[in-house]
């Protein structure tokens, strides 16, 4: 009978021969994976390119089961080293394993005795026998923690952060830099072609253009911590900690203000409260319907190309759980993350956005943009009396400004939940 060893080694090198195999196969297919080629029907002994797939699926589901019999194989292995506690070497050498054995402490003795394990599986004393030591010999004061050896503890080098909501839509903005308090342009407010044919010698017709000056001022956002001079001197890193929170803190806030601020100063004026965005009710469509609707609306009247739909995460959830009238769900299997996309577009899972209303929008420079008045600026200073107190303030803030250029490039779809 072949022992444990030979037959791991025998398991491992068929696990290296598949693994390669099927290597063999990926080779052949190329970096655009046709497992039409013949070379990878010939290697599989396949027909077609989806006899070569559910091959390849039941190629790695032998991989996975011959790496998981080489596992258990290994650690049948290392139990029956460690079983055999010594191990003769040439020269009548002996090497004592390290698990092996070693002569018990009194310490050791009394855990391990018989009683003790009683005691801690059911709280009630037994008299016990040590032998060879006697705990006569243990007089004095009881030995326990507050008259004995206090244990040393060590606080490990981990902070859990509290939990927050993550940056969800500034990063599909575009953004831009300006230097100046306000970002001013220009827009074609009437827009009327009157091109046309005209007969020899006949009248022109004539257009309308109209341009309005629009500005969207700069804001701040700003934060501040108090902290003391031992905080900053004794503790490593406390400053950098407390600066990565502030600037996360401005960012996060800026998050929110690009949808739902209400442009009464200082604050930002969102894209849910820009003057001109379009709407599309739900009304008795299914999710998908409307948010299709939607993209038509910014396609004919916003005249913009649709980049991205936000939705509150419930809302997506009702998407991601839609199954057919036989049980099948229509996202993918549960099995699978599935795609977060929906009619081609990426879906931003937004919190900001109230569960019910989502937005679907063109996020293209030409139809919106952050700028940056300058980049996050954090000093350190004293306020009030903190100099004889021997405290400071870290300050951090940001000036930004948003501009949706084109109101009609954005439409909200409401009633969602309904």
């Amino acid at each position: 009978m072949p022992s444990t060893l030979s037959t791991l080694v025998a398991k491992r090198e068929e696990l290296d021969t598949k693994r390669k195999a099927l290597a063999d196969v990926f080779e052949a297919a190329g970096p655009d994976l046709d497992f039409n080629k013949p070379e990878v029907l010939n290697l599989l002994g396949a027909k077609d390119s989806a006899e070569a797939v559910e091959k390849v699926r039941e190629r790695n589901r032998e991989i996975e089961a011959l790496y998981d019999e080489c596992k258990k194989l290994a650690e049948i292995e290392e139990i029956a080293n460690r079983v055999a506690g010594e191990v003769d070497l040439p020269a009548g050498r002996r090497m004592v394993h390290p698990e092996a054995k070693a002569p018990k402490t009194l310490g050791e003795m009394i855990v391990n005795s018989q009683a003790f394990q009683q005691y801690r599986q059911t709280r009630n004393p037994a008299a016990g026998e040590i032998k060879d030591f006697g705990l006569s010999e243990i007089k004095n004061a009881l030995f326990q923690t507050g008259a004995g050896w206090a244990p040393e503890t060590t606080r490990t080098g981990i902070v859990v952060e509290a939990p927050t909501r993550p940056l969800q839509v500034i990063d599909i903005i575009p953004s831009g830099r300006t230097s100046q308090a306000a970002v001013v342009y220009m827009e074609e407010t009437t827009r009327t072609h009157a091109a046309a044919e005209v007969a020899e010698a006949g009248q022109y017709p004539e257009s309308e253009f109209v341009l309005t000056e629009k500005s969207s001022p700069v804001r701040k956002i700003g934060d501040s911590i108090p902290v003391t001079d031992e905080q900053l001197d004794d503790v490593e890193g406390v400053q950098s900690y407390l600066n990565a929170r502030l600037m996360f803190g401005l960012r996060q806030r800026f998050d929110t203000q690009v949808l739902v601020g209400d442009g009464t100063a200082p604050n930002l004026r969102g894209i849910l409260n820009t003057s001109g965005i379009q709407t599309q009710a739900k009304g008795t469509d299914v999710v998908p319907d409307a948010i299709y609707r939607a993209m038509t609306k910014i396609q004919t009247v916003g005249r913009a190309i649709p980049t991205h739909v936000l939705l509150n995460p419930t809302d997506w959830e009702t998407v991601r759980l839609m199954k057919t009238t036989d049980g099948i769900y229509i996202w993918g299997s549960p099995s699978e993350a599935g795609p977060e996309r929906i009619w081609g577009l990426p879906v931003v899972k937004a919190e900001v956005l109230t569960a019910g209303t989502g937005l679907v929008g063109s996020f293209q420079p030409a139809m919106i943009m952050a700028f940056e008045r300058r980049g996050i600026d954090i000093q350190v200073g004293y306020v009030n009396d903190q100099f004889i107190k021997g405290t400071k303030t870290i300050r951090a803030d940001m000036r930004v400004a948003l501009v949706v250029f084109r109101p009609a490039a954005f439409c909200t779809v409401t009633d969602l939940a309904a």
